[in-house]
């Protein structure tokens, strides 16, 4: 028969693992958070860290009377019912027991708090956070709160305090240390400003003055936190982008010194609140400045303002851009500090921390990293002509619904003037002095690039080192005004060389300014019977511009040697010369579009039934106009504006030029016609009334033909000619040529594309107001001497009947006296009105060439010879 174990072993040992078991199971727990099970108990213990001291006390207490009385009774074994954990649970003090049933009564009552994180939706900052926040510690349970800190000793409260600190100083809250009331971790405002921190009471005085130093430390690390995650959205720009990513840096070599801190608190048990202070102090003060960077900023975005302060009218040609893009315009109204304006922020606060060498080191590194995307847009419009400004924060704003196909028609120069124009308020001060040059040298390289003329263009900008990167480097204005005469060069080569741009000047200057104008005396007599039709709309445009081009390859002719003979036509204006330009004169308003020759409107009150009824009765001659097909690029220097000068030019010339072949003609008839040239063979009254009326008739004729010769003549000889030599002169100076001054090692240009343009336009500019086309009362006086003699010269005809009829021996019959008395009276009116409207224009030539242009006195010179008479 086996022998059975000694019962005295096996008791002893179900006694322990009973005593183990029930040791486990009436362990202590937070009474707001029960468990039915070990497992639930064991979490709860360690993941909210509830226990007080005297639960634990009594834990400890309970465990050695268990072990003391399983040592004490060993032979005492449990019956089957039960009976050893009756004695254990008898064993137990009262109060413990109550502890443990009214949480359980408490927990069928109300559910238990359990907070937890979850994943938000992604945003367009790829590096934000995405947990969700956690509850603040107000929202607890009373039962989770710990002990006061009265009720600690100084050390303790230092060490509490201190592993506080190191959680507070991360964002997150303490046991003792807590978010004050007003702050919501929900609210982005709140964010931003920084969250204000609150120590419970009983803490030692000479301690919370040193946590709550460290306090303001912690403020400003959560509101550079916020900042960095609200300033990295897609649409915050790429300044602001490596701006954040540059504070990012830096709050991870923070949150290293907080690990290096937890560290020093867990291994160094001497470590004390005030070593962390003095650990703290260097940190603080780089977190202080980016705090005040970040504020700054905030408050040009609007972020910090109330939402009533915004301006919804701000930026609004930039949101219209947007809508003809396509793109999402944002928030109306809030306005975005990005790109030059953060730069010049940063500038600004640094000359401000002049003195503080730590602060001005910390933003020049921030100013060294964030201008590094700017300088990457500034060296692509530099050198390649580019604008890639995808979240328009570069200093150049590129107009992309104004197309070069559209210079035909554009009649404001839109193309060259807003096409690329600067935006003032994202220039950085480093640009300040040179933004125009900037403009300039891209806008010059972009052309060249639209007609193909650039090479070598194709380097990565990004990792070339012969371009700087950052405003610190020394070669900086030197890339801008190295780029700036390259641009120059170039552009002046194409416009120069490669399109022949004074030849094409020449060619104008034949056909607008009637210079060497054979072929257009040629083309104005094959026309005279389509010219002469009125209104102007009966022309056949369709048979002039064969005509023309008839003429244009006659040989012998100047024209048939021109290259450029097929970019002329034929047009007819709606308006007259005087009419188009006295809506120039009298343009009102200041609005800048205004300036367009085809725009203008007149003023109120200038305009009569009869002027209108005027302008559509207008005569061929008086309508024609040539037009001028300009290729790109020459179009921006010969744009349509400048080309509406020339046509205003040439229709004065040609109504100059169709009033002397009429006077001639008249002259012609004079001379011929048997009316003139009779005699009577018998000198009666009558026949020397006659004789008086043709002289008088002959003079008139000639003082008009001279009024008309001297003005043609001053107009071309002493108005155009004179100011094409100047201006071709400064033409063929070198272009693009480059001096560098001993004094400074920056290129300078002589000659730039723009003061081409400039002299091509003053030079229009000077041939207008010279030839009287500018100012509105010699228009007026003008108009009104050559519209007498033009009907003089028309009724050239008829006066030759009615002459032929007084006249008795033509007529054959007796002098009719009261026909000879209307030929006197016919022809003192003209003389009435030529001589009277010549003198009134003496008399404003002479003063405005005593007041403005001196070049009048020549004129009223050669005037005044047919004053005489």
């Amino acid at each position: 028969m086996a022998s059975r174990p000694p019962a005295r072993g096996a008791t002893l040992a179900e006694r322990r693992a009973s005593a183990s078991v029930r040791q486990q199971s009436n362990r202590p727990t937070s009474a707001a958070v029960p468990s039915p099970t070990a497992e639930t108990s064991s979490k709860s213990n360690v993941h909210t860290r509830t226990t007080t001291t005297d639960t634990t006390r009594r834990d400890v207490l309970t465990r050695e009377a268990v072990i003391k009385r399983t040592t004490i009774s060993p032979t005492k074994a449990p019956d089957r019912n039960g009976s050893f954990k009756k004695s254990v649970d008898a064993e137990r003090p009262k109060s413990q027991g109550k502890a443990q049933v009214k949480p359980r009564s408490d927990s069928a009552a109300a559910p238990p708090w359990s907070p937890h994180a979850s994943l938000l939706a992604p945003s367009t900052a790829p590096l934000a956070s995405r947990i969700s926040v956690p509850p603040v510690a107000a929202q607890a349970p009373i039962s989770l709160h710990p002990p006061g800190l009265g009720s600690l000793s100084l050390q303790a409260q230092e060490k509490a305090i201190i592993e506080d600190l190191l959680f507070v100083l991360m964002g997150f809250e303490g046991q003792y240390i807590q978010f004050a009331n007003s702050y919501d971790p929900l609210d982005e405002k709140s964010q931003l400003a920084g969250p204000q921190f609150g120590i419970q009471p009983g803490l030692d005085p000479s301690l919370r003055d040193l946590a709550q130093s460290m306090l303001k430390t912690a403020t400003h690390f959560c509101a550079v936190d916020a900042f960095v995650e609200v300033q990295s959205r897609e649409e915050m720009g790429s300044v602001n982008h490596a701006l954040c990513a540059a504070m990012r840096k830096l709050t991870k070599d923070y949150m290293i010194l907080i690990a290096q801190l937890e560290h020093q608190m867990l291994t160094n048990e001497a470590f004390t609140l005030h070593q962390l202070s003095l650990h703290l102090k260097p940190t603080a003060h780089m977190m202080h400045q980016l705090y005040s960077v970040g504020n700054v900023i905030l408050k040009e975005n609007s972020m910090l303002d109330r939402e009533e302060d915004l301006d919804e009218t701000d930026d609004f040609e930039n949101i219209l851009e947007s809508l003809r893009e396509g793109k999402d315009t944002g928030v109306p109204g809030k306005k975005v500090c990005k790109g030059g304006a953060v730069l010049r922020l940063l500038t600004k606060r640094m000359a401000a921390m002049a003195g503080d060498p730590a602060a001005r080191q910390l933003l020049t590194l921030l100013l060294r990293e964030a201008s590094r995307p700017y300088m990457a847009m500034l060296n692509e419009w530099l050198h390649h002509g580019n604008v890639q400004d995808p979240h328009q924060e570069f200093l150049i704003k590129e107009q992309k619904s104004i197309r070069r196909e559209g210079l035909e028609q554009d009649y404001t120069d839109e193309y060259w003037e807003k096409r690329y124009t600067l935006r003032q308020d994202l220039v950085p001060p480093q640009l300040d002095s040179i933004k125009d040059r900037v403009l300039l040298a891209g806008k010059y390289l972009n052309v060249v690039r639209e007609c193909g003329g650039i090479e070598n263009v194709t380097r990565d900008l990004d990792a070339s080192t012969d371009v700087p990167h950052t405003f610190e480097d020394p070669r900086f204005l030197e890339n801008v005004s190295g780029a700036y005469a390259f641009a120059n060069r170039s552009l002046m080569t194409l416009l120069l060389t490669t399109h022949a741009l004074p030849a094409r000047l020449r060619s104008l200057k034949h056909y607008f300014f009637l210079d060497r104008s054979d072929f257009f005396s040629y083309f104005l007599e094959l026309t005279h019977s389509e010219l002469r039709k009125k209104p102007a709309r009966n022309v056949n445009v369709g048979k002039l511009q064969s005509l023309l081009d008839i003429v244009l390859r006659q040989p012998g002719s100047v024209a048939a040697e021109d290259p450029f003979k097929e970019d002329v036509k034929v047009v007819m204006n709606d308006v007259g010369l005087t009419g188009w330009l006295m809506r120039v004169v009298n343009v009102q308003g200041m609005d800048a579009d205004a300036t367009s020759l085809t725009a203008y409107t007149p003023a109120a009150g200038n305009s009569t039934n009869s002027d209108a009824r005027e302008e559509k009765d207008i005569s061929g001659y008086e309508a024609l106009t040539l037009d001028y097909a300009v290729p790109f690029p020459l179009s921006l220097v010969v744009s349509r504006v400048t080309l509406t000068r020339y046509q205003l030019l040439f229709r004065y010339l040609l109504s100059l030029k169709h009033l002397e072949t009429l006077l001639t003609n008249s002259w012609t008839e004079h001379t011929k016609g048997k009316p003139w040239h009779h005699k009577a063979a018998v000198k009666t009254p009558v026949t020397r009334k006659i004789e008086n009326w043709k002289r008088r008739a002959w003079c008139l004729r000639s003082r008009m033909l001279c009024f008309v010769q001297q003005l043609l003549y001053f107009c071309t000889s002493e108005v155009i000619e004179p100011n094409w030599q100047s201006f071709m002169a400064r033409l063929a100076q070198p272009e693009g040529q480059e001096v560098v001054d001993a004094a400074e090692t920056t290129p300078k240009v002589e000659r730039t594309v723009d003061e081409l343009m400039q002299d091509h336009v003053d030079f229009l500019a000077t041939c207008l107001k010279e030839c009287m086309l500018t100012n509105s009362k010699l228009l007026r006086i003008n108009s009104k001497v050559m519209s007498t003699c033009t009907l003089f010269a028309e009724y050239t005809g008829s006066l030759s009947r009615s002459l032929a009829a007084a006249d008795p021996d033509l007529g054959g019959s007796s002098a009719d006296s009261a026909k000879l008395d209307k030929l006197f009276s016919i022809l003192q009116q003209y003389e009435d009105h030529f001589s009277r409207h010549l003198k009134i224009l003496l008399d404003a030539l002479n003063y405005l060439a005593a007041t403005e242009t001196v070049v009048f006195l020549g004129l009223c010179a050669r005037l005044s010879m047919a004053n005489e008479g």
